[in-house]
């Protein structure tokens, strides 16, 4: 039997509320050469009745985790189910547009040598898609207007490209969608796709809900400096300093305002968590420096 093209993988704890409607939001892809992979992390709810349904579907397969291992271990389980070239993450809450599949793969088979897409939100500098190096990318996240922030509805990924970086490689951090981009675009090039390919659904229950600014904050000074100084980021030294200055220096302002306003014992936790040494809170007082208006 021939291997799928795309291997869309939902995880899914407890979304009995909304895993039918994402379910058939796949099944209604235009595109076809693909398979689904539903791999539930012990949900206590209907989740599994209800997925249970769409198992008679060739393209359906319905995997149930013995124990629960958390959200970002069952992404990386279920891309070790996978066998399609692309692994598409669609979340248990969100839905494929009809035509989302179609044109991530096109723009995507444009560029064989590039690891992963990402759907822009169409800023309008040039037409899409287009490809990005490993440098250009990370100029425009780090040092221009931004660019790896996406949540798994906007991207697809090359499946060996996922499993050469090590996949998502900090299982506590509810930010790991964005480091892994950070990872794979230092390796890989990058290709901008279409924005508006699906709907990301915002409410109260989503597993981002609980993550409040302090935690964002402290996990991005926490680790993104860790992935910039690292051996594989391909800003040349001088980059290097001021895309770490971009990353900690809101953070140390952060944290002073913090301490001003009264809440030290707070603004103290924060800067324990990130693990940031103490000279670094002289960078408060530099503001973020981002030449590159663009990078295309």
């Amino acid at each position: 039997m021939a291997r799928p093209l795309v291997s869309v993988l939902t995880t899914v704890y407890n979304r009995e509320e909304f895993i039918a409607e994402c379910i058939e939001s796949v099944l209604a892809s235009s595109f076809q050469d693909y398979e689904y992979i539903v791999v539930d992390d012990c949900s206590k709810d209907r989740t599994v009745e209800i997925a249970r349904r769409y198992a008679g579907d060739p393209r359906v397969r319905l995997h149930v985790n013995e124990k629960n291992i958390g959200q970002f271990p069952n992404r990386n389980h279920a891309a070790e189910l996978a066998s399609g070239r692309y692994v598409k993450y669609l979340d248990s809450d969100d839905v494929l547009y009809p035509h989302c599949l179609q044109v991530m793969v096109y723009c995507m088979e444009q560029f064989p040598h590039a690891g992963v897409g990402i759907s822009e939100r169409g800023r309008g500098i040039v037409p899409l898609p287009v490809c990005l190096d490993p440098l250009s990318a990370w100029r425009q996240a780090l040092l221009g207007p931004g660019l790896l922030t996406r949540s798994p509805l906007s991207t697809i990924i090359r499946r060996d490209a996922f499993h050469a970086c090590g996949g998502f490689r900090f299982p506590n951090a509810k930010t790991n969608d964005t480091l892994f981009l950070y990872e794979i675009c230092a390796v890989y090039a990058a290709v901008l796709l279409p924005a508006d390919l699906g709907f990301y659904r915002v409410h109260v229950n989503q597993i981002n809900a609980g993550l409040t600014r302090d935690r964002a904050m402290g996990e991005t000074a926490r680790y993104l400096p860790e992935i910039i100084l690292s051996g594989k980021c391909p800003l040349g030294s001088e980059e290097q300093q001021q895309a770490y200055r971009n990353v900690v220096g809101p953070f140390a302002r952060y944290c002073l305002r913090l301490a001003l306003r009264g809440r030290v014992a707070r603004a103290m936790r924060l800067w324990s968590f990130a693990g940031r040494p103490l000279n670094d809170l002289s960078l408060a007082a530099l503001r973020s420096k981002r030449p590159y208006s663009h990078c295309f």
